[in-house]
Parts: C-alpha cells; sequence; structure tokens
C-alpha cells in the first residue's frame, strides 16, 4: 500500500511541474497538455538521465537521479523567470475555468492506477510468458552502476533491446525506495492510468474542437460556442471516457464467442462426435473442439489466452501458424510488461503533438539550408525527443507515430494553402529532418543495439480471413462504418469516392505486385531459399504457387474489402471537393450544426487520418512482413495490431460521441441499441478474464505487489538464496541455463546480477545471431558437471564469475561434481540444498 501511494505522488509530482512546460508546449490543445504532462515529465526526465548516464556525466543512483530532475525543473520553469506575472496568470486563469478537466484527470488517474494496481496484487507473481525476461531488466538497471545497463542473461554485455521503459521503472523504483520486485507491477499499473488519462485528453481535445470549444494558439483567449445541453451524452468531459474504456477494456469478439461454445450453440449430435459447420468454418484454436459440457462460463485452462490468437494462417498443404494478435485489455489481464505495453501513454503523447501541429499549435520557422519549416525549434525538438523516445520505447512505433506527425503537418499546410504536389515537398522537409534528429538525440542507443530484424519478405499465401478478421476487429468495426457512411451527408464539402476508390484500388494492387516482385527477386537471388518455401507450400513451381495464392486470395476476400472499405471512406472525406482554408476565425459549429459544416472541422479531418493509418497497419501485413528469427508475419501482425488498435480506438470512441451528439429521432434510437450491444459484446471478455485470472479478486495467497512473493511458497531455498544476493556486491552469476517461458535464469532474474547465459532463444532475438553466446551453454555444463577444477577455474576466469549457484535446478539439469567447489571456494550461503560459492 505504501509503495503504492509513493508511485503515485511521485508520478503526480512529475506531472504538477512539468506542466507549465506542456502548456506552452500544446498552445494549439484545450487542455494545453494537462492529461498529458505525467508521461511528458517522465519521458523528459527520464531522457535527461539516461543521455547524460550514457555519456558519463552522471552515475546510475539516486544523486544522478535528482540532478536530472532539477534540470527538468529548471527548463521548466525558466520562462518564469522573466515573465513570471504573465505566466502565472495564464496558467492562473487556465486552471481555474478548467476546474471540470482537471478534476475529472486527477480521479481518472486515481481509479485507474488503483484498479490496476488491485489487479496485479491478486497475481503479482512475475511467472511464465515474457515477465521474469522484464522483471531482469529492471532489476538489473538498478544494480548497473553505470550505463548502458548490463544485460542480466549475458555477462559482459549491456542490454540490446529497446529498453526505455525499463529505465522509468527503475527510476520510480530508485526514488520511491521500492525494490524492482515492486515496481514491475506498480509499472503496469501507471501505464495503465498514464493510457487511461492519455487517451482521455487527446478525445478530449478532439471534441472540443467539435463543439467549439478551443483555446486560440499562441494566446490564452478560449473560444467558446455555448453548448445549452448539457446532458451525460452531450457533454464532452464525460464523452471523453469513451476513449479508455474502448483503448483499455474493450476487447474483441472472442468472448461472445467462448459463451456460444460453451453453451454447445452451433454443434449438432453425431454417433461418433460433436460436429460443427460453423466453428469448422470459423477455424479458431481451442473453439474448433466439441465443448466439455461444463456450461456458458469459459472453465478451459487459460481460455483467456485464445482472445490474442483469433487470427490464423495455414499453409497451402495445411500446416497451422500460430499468430499473435494482442490488444491492451488483454495485455492487462496477461500482466507482462513488454515494451509494446510499457509505450502506451507515450503514443498517445506523440497524438497529442500531432494534434497541436494540426489545430496550428506550431508557429515560427526551423532553417534546413535554403529550406523553411514552420514550426519554432522548440516544437521541433520535442517532437524529436518523442519520436526518439517512442524509438526507444519499441522501435516498432515510432512509424505510425511519425506518419501521424508527418500527416498531421500536410494536412495542416493543405488547410492553409490548398492541396498541391508541394505538400510532398513538406512531407519530406519534415519527415527527414525530424527522422534524423530522433536518431541523433538516442543516438547511444543505437550504437550498442543490434537486432534480429532483415528487412521486409513478401507475404504471398498468408491473407487474413474476413471471418476472423470480423472476430478481431467487429467492436470497433462497427462504430467505425455508422461513423463514416454518417459524415458522407455533407453537401458543401462532397467527399471524393471516385479518387479515393482509385487510390485504394492502386494501394491494394501496389502492395500485391510488390509482394510478388520481392517473392520474384528471391527466386532469382536466393533459389535454394526459393525452392525450400515451394517445397513447404507444396507447389511444384512458381506459376502453381501463383495460382494457388491468388485462388486464395479470392476465397478469403472478406478481410481485404472490409480493410479497403474503411480506407476508401476515410480517404475519399480527406479528398473533398471543397478543402477551404481553415482560419483562426472561421466559424465554429455548435452541436446543431449539420454535418457538411462539420466535415470541415480539423477534428473530424484530424480523425480521418487516424482512421486511414491504422487501415495501412491491418492491410500491410497480408502482403509484406518484417524478417525477424520467427520466419513468418507472427511478430509484424502483433505489432502493426496492436498500434491498429490505438488508432481505431480513439477514432471509434471520438465517432460514437459525435453520432450520439447529433442523431436525433429513430437514428439515434437504432444508434444506441446498436452501441449497447457493441459495448455489451466487448465488455464480456474483460470481465470474465479479470476474474478468471485474479481467482475472482480472492487470491488464495494474499495481496501483494511483490513479484517475487510466490517464491517464498513454492521455493523458499531459492528466495532465500535471491534475498543474499539482492543485497550481496555486484558480480556474475553462474546458474543452469535453459529453454525460454521457464524457471532458468531465476537468479539473474530477481536479483539483478548477470548470469553467464539466462534464456539462449531471447539472447538470439535480442542480438540477431548465436555468436556472443554460442559456447556459454556448454561451458556452463562442464564447470558444473567436470570434476578437475583447472578446467572449472579456466571456466570462471573466462566469464570473471564471482558466485556458483548449486540448488535443485541446478542439480536436476546437470550431473553436478560439487566436490571441486567445497574443496576450493567458501560457501557464502547455505539455505538446504541450496548453496551459492563465492569466488575469491
Amino acid at each position: 500500500m505504501a509503495a503504492s501511494i509513493s508511485w503515485y505522488l511521485a508520478s503526480s509530482l512529475l506531472g504538477g511541474l512539468t506542466f507549465p512546460l506542456v502548456f506552452r508546449l500544446f498552445p494549439a490543445l484545450t487542455d494545453r497538455g494537462y492529461t498529458l504532462a505525467r508521461a511528458a515529465g517522465l519521458l523528459l526526465w527520464g531522457w535527461l538521465f539516461w543521455i547524460l548516464a550514457s555519456l558519463g556525466v552522471l552515475r546510475n543512483d539516486l544523486g544522478g537521479l535528482l540532478f536530472a530532475f532539477v534540470l527538468l525543473l529548471a527548463i521548466s520553469l525558466a520562462p518564469f523567470i522573466t515573465q513570471y506575472a504573465t505566466r502565472i496568470t495564464d496558467l492562473r486563469s487556465w486552471l481555474s475555468s478548467h476546474k471540470p478537466l482537471v478534476i475529472a484527470t486527477e480521479l481518472l488517474f486515481l481509479v485507474s492506477f488503483a484498479f490496476l494496481a488491485f489487479v496485479r496484487a491478486c497475481n503479482p507473481e512475475a511467472v511464465g510468458t515474457e515477465k521474469p525476461m522484464e522483471l531482469a531488466f529492471i532489476n538489473a538497471i538498478l544494480r548497473s552502476p553505470t550505463f548502458p545497463p548490463n544485460d542480466p542473461w549475458m555477462s559482459g554485455y549491456s542490454i540490446s533491446y529497446y529498453h526505455f521503459g525499463y529505465i522509468m521503472a527503475a527510476m520510480l523504483a530508485r526514488v520511491t525506495a521500492t525494490s524492482g520486485n515492486l515496481a514491475f507491477n506498480l509499472m503496469s499499473a501507471l501505464v495503465f492510468a498514464l493510457a487511461a488519462v492519455g487517451s482521455y485528453g487527446i478525445l478530449y481535445n478532439l471534441l472540443a474542437a467539435y463543439t467549439g470549444r478551443r483555446v486560440h494558439a499562441h494566446t490564452s483567449t478560449q473560444v467558446d460556442t455555448p453548448d445549452t445541453d448539457q446532458s451525460p451524452i452531450t457533454n464532452y468531459h464525460l464523452l471523453a471516457l469513451l476513449a479508455p474504456l474502448f483503448l483499455l477494456i474493450l476487447s474483441n469478439f472472442e468472448g461472445l464467442l467462448e459463451i456460444f461454445h460453451g453453451l454447445g450453440w452451433f454443434w449438432t449430435a453425431d454417433p461418433q462426435s460433436p460436429i460443427s459447420n460453423f466453428w469448422t468454418w470459423l477455424n479458431i484454436k481451442d473453439l474448433n473442439v466439441a465443448p466439455d459440457g461444463a456450461g456458458w462460463m469459459p472453465t478451459r485452462y487459460l481460455w483467456w489466452w485464445r482472445a490474442s490468437r483469433v487470427v490464423s494462417d495455414f499453409s497451402l498443404t495445411g500446416q497451422f501458424q500460430e499468430v499473435i494478435d494482442e490488444f491492451p485489455a488483454f495485455s492487462f489481464v496477461l500482466g507482462d510488461l513488454h515494451p509494446h505495453i510499457l509505450s502506451l501513454p507515450f503514443n498517445f503523447l506523440g497524438f497529442g503533438v500531432a494534434l497541436n501541429l494540426f489545430l496550428d499549435g506550431w508557429r515560427g520557422t526551423v532553417n534546413f539550408f535554403e529550406l523553411k519549416l514552420r514550426a519554432a525549434p522548440r516544437d521541433f525538438l520535442f517532437a524529436a525527443l518523442v519520436l526518439g523516445g517512442l524509438a526507444f520505447l519499441n522501435t516498432w512505433d515510432i512509424l505510425p507515430a511519425a506518419a501521424l506527425i508527418v500527416g498531421a503537418y500536410v494536412l495542416r499546410r493543405v488547410h492553409d494553402d490548398g492541396w498541391s504536389w508541394s505538400r510532398l515537398e513538406d512531407a519530406l522537409l519534415l519527415g527527414l529532418p525530424l527522422g534524423v534528429a530522433a536518431v541523433v538525440l538516442y543516438l547511444p542507443f543505437y550504437l550498442g543495439f543490434s537486432s534480429q530484424a532483415g528487412g521486409l519478405l513478401p507475404n504471398l499465401v498468408y491473407p487474413t480471413r474476413g471471418a476472423q478478421l470480423w472476430v478481431m476487429w467487429g467492436t470497433l468495426l462497427l462504430l467505425l462504418f455508422p461513423y463514416l457512411i454518417w459524415m458522407t451527408r455533407g453537401r458543401e464539402a462532397r467527399p471524393r469516392f471516385g479518387a479515393a476508390l482509385a487510390w485504394t484500388f492502386g494501394l491494394v494492387l501496389l502492395l500485391w505486385a510488390f509482394s510478388w516482385l520481392m517473392g520474384l527477386g528471391a527466386q532469382i537471388l536466393r533459389p535454394e531459399i526459393a525452392a525450400q518455401f515451394l517445397a513447404q507450400q507444396g507447389q511444384p513451381d512458381a506459376a502453381s504457387l501463383f495460382r494457388a495464392a491468388a485462388l486464395r486470395r479470392l476465397s478469403y476476400i472478406g478481410a481485404l474489402v472490409t480493410i479497403a472499405a474503411v480506407f476508401w471512406l476515410a480517404l475519399s472525406h480527406l479528398l473533398t471537393e471543397d478543402r477551404r482554408p481553415m482560419t483562426e476565425d472561421a466559424q465554429l459549429p455548435t452541436a446543431n450544426s449539420q454535418p457538411s459544416s462539420v466535415l470541415r472541422l480539423p477534428s473530424s479531418v484530424f480523425v480521418f487520418l487516424l482512421i486511414l493509418l491504422g487501415s495501412l497497419l491491418i492491410l500491410a501485413p497480408d502482403f509484406v512482413y518484417l524478417s525477424d528469427g520467427f520466419g513468418y508475419r507472427i511478430n509484424t501482425i502483433f505489432k502493426f495490431y496492436y498500434q491498429a488498435w490505438q488508432l481505431w480506438s480513439l477514432a471509434a470512441a471520438f465517432g460514437t460521441a459525435v453520432l450520439l451528439r447529433n442523431l436525433r429521432g429513430v437514428w439515434s434510437a437504432a444508434w444506441r441499441i446498436l452501441l449497447g450491444l457493441v459495448l455489451f459484446v466487448g465488455l464480456i471478455y474483460p470481465v470474465l478474464a479479470f476474474l478468471n485470472k485474479t481467482s475472482n479478486f480472492h487470491p488464495s495467497n494474499g495481496y501483494s505487489l511483490d513479484a517475487s512473493a510466490h517464491l517464498d511458497l513454492y521455493d523458499p531455498e531459492d528466495a532465500a538464496a535471491i534475498r543474499y544476493l539482492q543485497s550481496a556486491p555486484l558480480g556474475v552469476v553462474a546458474e543452469a541455463i535453459g529453454g525460454s517461458y521457464s524457471n532458468y535464469a531465476r537468479i539473474a532474474t530477481y536479483t539483478g546480477l548477470p548470469t553467464v547465459l539466462g534464456w539462449p532463444w531471447h539472447e538470439f532475438q535480442w542480438r540477431g545471431n548465436w555468436d556472443a553466446h554460442d559456447s556459454r551453454e556448454p561451458d556452463i555444463k562442464t564447470l558444473y558437471e567436470t570434476p578437475d577444477w583447472e578446467t572449472a577455474q579456466s571456466i570462471i576466469d573466462r566469464y570473471q564469475i564471482r558466485y556458483i549457484v548449486v540448488g535443485g535446478l541446478e542439480r536436476t539439469t546437470y550431473n553436478v561434481s560439487e566436490i571441486k567447489f567445497q574443496q576450493h571456494l567458501a560457501a557464502l550461503f547455505q539455505a538446504g540444498s541450496t548453496v551459492i560459492y563465492g569466488v575469491p
């Protein structure tokens, strides 16, 4: 409880002290960045500390953290030195006139943080999936005296993975005097709360622009169109809650399917076994087998896992390939703290940068040689810091965030100057320098970073099936389509359906042709790989493969048509025939405005951009994927779909709010019924999954936020050894080496001390090769099994081992010859059969 309070207070203090800075950075947003202040403060503080520690200016200790915090405070408050009265007056005036927003934001943050902390307290153990790796990173960063931090699972090396989020977690752990094992779960709660208020803030600002309540950029003047109807469905303070609801809680259709399956619906009795055309056609693993008859409540072990695997791939020979289609609600049920989760609130910080730019919040110029970018240096630098931070948090996130910022800049120019090919020049003028700056600001990370990524590969035979796509995206699609269709009712600014259709068809054709050109190139340049692929697909030659792949795409056409339709409608609205410049004095619409005037509002256009980018992220993996250690599109779908959920959930929340405000009569009733059904279906999964994962919120072992607390119950000897090493001097640990997603590397994970080798497959994923650790696994096996001390001594010297752990896992993994350790080393600690030997 005390640790939770300290984290809540520390993050709130950080946000409060950063607000004067974001107040100036987001002049065009109605909330002036208040809802993003905590995320901005954490990112800026983290960058200042990390860059100075990486350059050797600071050490990784409390003093270094406080020094970086003082720097952040100085940056935030520096303008008050020369313009104190004006700055204070502006801040007080804003706070006074936005009390409902401030109160709503603080309540949302508190409730969200408390809720997820309670969920994590019900099952805090860092066991299974990626949790051990994530906890190991936090503890290793806390134990590293300097940066870059030690790799906990490969001694002598630094972490080669995007780890900015774990640095932030370790920073908060140190300043609040909490252990890494507590920080693991508290960081999950903090990310959930930051994402909640961040998404709330973006939707609030979009709705404020839509309803006519927005701040003139670069002044403190607020333009209000009185909102005479203050009922809950038109009050955008309440409507903005749709964003965190859709982002973090709403799920796909899998929860409903679990209930249908448990009830035995669509199954037909058969003398041999039940059969079902529906479930066989849907073909989702676990649901395509007969139910056990236990009732509607899912009882299958880890049943909630299936929601993140509703899309599946099959080769042309019928071989199954699992695909990950995770979404935020699943993530927080699972409880992992992976980079794609850690980056959530900072993605919305990037959305805030884009929206502020779009609403004309960037003024001034940045000169690049003879070219001028319409942005103040301060705005450009902050955007680069955010984009670079996203790459350091989760490298996959930089591309959609950059596309959104550049797209917002181009559309802002369109509002000012109209469409022309010079807009392409604008995109390059912002995108290229911004990308370079984002890399330069985080250059130490890239200098020590290696990856398994190996470029693009064609996806020739694995398009997504329409039925499975609707299971994954149906809740959001059922909200997006009505909004997009309703927006076509505009008369003054008619969507260009024909042009958009041509662009959409051209894009799909281009992606398809590009994938086959890459395939042809592979056949020419790497014929042995092409032959292997043909054999895997059961095809004698490329022509046969082409025919079979084309037939499959036609049979799976539902997914392509669905996503292309969303893309087409969104693009139609961006290519309106009457895209007149938007001026500060343009008439702002009221809640009773006609759709034609709404169509020209920046908030609507920005939302179309969100929808467009989300469509591209879903469409792209049907044609190309990133080459990595998995060898197929599992990781590309995973990362792209997760990003698309963020974009589409925000767009769906905005569209829902707009329709609630504007529809009347029978259409309003129909929309509310549809919305109610979508919410009911989309909330089945999180309700049942959270209950299942938390033992109905009554865990048998009691409540705790300590990720290592379970060790005292299930392995008290290891727990005692870990506690000893947590306070021991820094040094390399030798322990048993084994496969991923197991109990191996447990000592390094819970202590932060580097082990010779942890999970080998993970190290390969992080580094892209086996070179650095090829001999480590056999060397450790030799260390434990050889009776010869000189052989053991040479291995100890090679890896500079300080501690040798001989516990139950080592004894079951190796034929341990312990006598050599007993004769030549001192036993520093012993608990039962677990012994820690120290190397002098």
